[in-house]
């Protein structure tokens, strides 16, 4: 991937929130099977984008994770 700027580490370090932030989340959801499958996902989504490098699609990326674990979990906030 090549060096990393700063804009970088304060991306990467707001996806790690996210990601944290998210599977704190999922707690809410009291169907075991439920709450398997919805960190399932979160994990493979993160997975998915793991390998991003360009900037504005990150940071529109987490944007996005915001907005969707908001809809699905809106009593996480």
């Amino acid at each position: 991937m090549g060096h990393l700027t700063l804009r970088h580490f304060i991306l990467k370090r707001q996806v790690l929130d996210l990601y944290r932030h998210a599977i704190r989340s999922s707690r809410v959801i009291r169907d075991p099977v439920a709450r398997g499958e919805t960190i399932q996902w979160i994990r493979f989504e993160f997975e998915r984008n793991r390998h991003l490098t360009d900037v504005d699609l990150i940071k529109e990326k987490v944007k996005m994770g915001r907005r969707e674990l908001r809809e699905i979990l809106p009593k996480a906030h």
